[in-house]
């Protein structure tokens, strides 16, 4: 199974992405997306966002990572698409998928699924410019409110001369509502493109993975949320591997944390690793209860020494069990 580990705005940045594609068997990533207006951005924005370029556009584990674009303008975003090929990424994929007020209320992500010849302008723009050898890739949701706008919206995209389409499971108001995901509609675009399909949406572990996969017939997954979940998700997917021990994700934790201080995000590092426990809860109930501690600290410094507490103490509780037994 081709496997995707997607963007995730705040929380899948370079750092998180070292990380995973070392302990993962993904055969590609795409970053947080790069917001274009009305200029060619310099390289630096680039290189900030996905330092990644700097190395072939791979991570350290060699995983491909692909640059994602927001925008409205055609012409700008054909020339900020070129201008990441240029600097070594593999390909280009457009953001027409973000759920976010702030983005939305600029027109862009979620807010272009209500203007489908826009969306087809943007695409054929990237399209027409970008290097033929390269792919052009978009990610949608099915619609703003009607998963039935969801047939024009793939049409235009695939007519527009994209590569691939990942297709989110839900509309922009559907938010990120289990009960909402609708795997079924990403099967009937299927059905009617010729173009390479991506399912995303509501895949927490290898069972989700196999419903989806046999309910959509796609060619490839995207996770996005589940990645952060359960750290090992892609090879549990791939390989139907056990979840990762909570004394293991304690590890990456604390790896996680000497990326964020040594780089160039320190500042951000408290609410980095917050957004991470958020998520990690779900799987771990150990989780939620560090997070309780970790919570009421703004500093870097008593966070990790939280954590390497609680490493510690797990590490304690674990020899004195096997003293007794």
């Amino acid at each position: 199974m081709r496997l995707i580990l997607g963007p995730m705005e705040g929380v899948v940045d370079h750092l998180m992405r070292e990380m995973l594609t070392e302990i993962n068997d993904y055969d590609l990533c795409v970053t947080e997306f790069v917001r274009v207006v009305d200029q060619l951005l310099p390289k630096s924005v680039f290189y900030r966002l996905c330092p990644e370029l700097l190395q072939g556009g791979k991570t350290t584990s060699g995983t491909p990572v692909r640059v994602q674009l927001l925008g409205q303008d055609p012409h700008w975003m054909a020339e900020n698409a070129c201008q990441a090929i240029e600097l070594g990424s593999p390909g280009v994929d457009i953001n027409f998928g973000c759920p976010a007020k702030m983005v939305n209320k600029s027109k862009g992500g979620a807010a272009l699924l209500q203007n489908p010849q826009l969306m087809y302008d943007i695409v054929k723009a990237v399209r027409d410019a970008a290097d033929c050898r390269k792919p052009v890739t978009a990610k949608v949701r099915l619609g703003w409110d009607d998963p039935n706008h969801c047939f024009e919206i793939a049409d235009a995209v695939a007519q527009a001369g994209a590569d691939e389409i990942v297709i989110h499971g839900r509309t922009k108001t559907d938010g990120y509502k289990a009960e909402a995901i609708k795997w079924d509609y990403i099967r009937q675009v299927k059905d009617k493109l010729s173009i390479s399909v991506v399912a995303n949406g509501e895949v927490w572990n290898h069972d989700d993975a196999q419903r989806c996969m046999t309910t959509t017939a796609a060619d490839a997954l995207m996770i996005c949320r589940g990645a952060i979940n359960l750290p090992n998700l892609g090879n549990v997917i791939k390989y139907n591997h056990s979840h990762m021990e909570w004394e293991t994700v304690l590890q990456l934790l604390l790896q996680y944390s000497t990326y964020e201080i040594k780089g160039d995000k320190g500042l951000y590092y408290p609410n980095r690793i917050k957004q991470w426990f958020s998520y990690l809860r779900h799987e771990y109930p150990q989780a939620k209860e560090l997070f309780a501690d970790i919570r009421k600290h703004n500093k870097a410094a008593p966070i990790v020494e939280t954590l390497k507490l609680a490493r510690e103490t797990l590490e304690s509780d674990s020899g004195e069990s096997g003293m007794v037994a």
